[in-house]
């Protein structure tokens, strides 16, 4: 069975090369398919990076979408809220105009 080789923590080591190490790899290798290979890698690289820095924005607009769920929250509290004390109104005004008459009658 093959172990992996580790470094001096004890931790493996990736088999994977770094944008760094992609062009150092392209200045020994001279072939037209390593060439090829080369810029493909490179531009998966840039690629990463691009959507890295897009991740972050992504995280700000949703910050910014929470905070205007939480405004819109708390504004559809106080319609909702408005809505019950019209109703409650509503109630109260039908109880008041049903309400067994005392005194004359007509």
């Amino acid at each position: 069975m093959e172990t992996l080789p580790q470094n001096r923590t004890g931790k493996y080591l990736p088999y994977a090369f770094t944008e760094q190490g992609v062009a150092m790899l392209s200045g020994i290798l001279n072939s037209d398919k390593a060439i090829n290979m080369n810029i493909s890698i490179m531009r998966a690289f840039v690629e990463i990076r691009r959507i890295l820095l897009q991740q972050g924005d992504i995280k700000e607009q949703l910050r910014q979408i929470q905070e205007r769920i939480n405004d819109h929250d708390i504004q559809l509290s106080s319609v909702y809220e408005a809505i019950e004390n019209l109703l409650d109104d509503t109630i109260a005004k039908k109880k008041w105009e049903e309400r067994e008459r005392i005194g004359f009658k007509k």
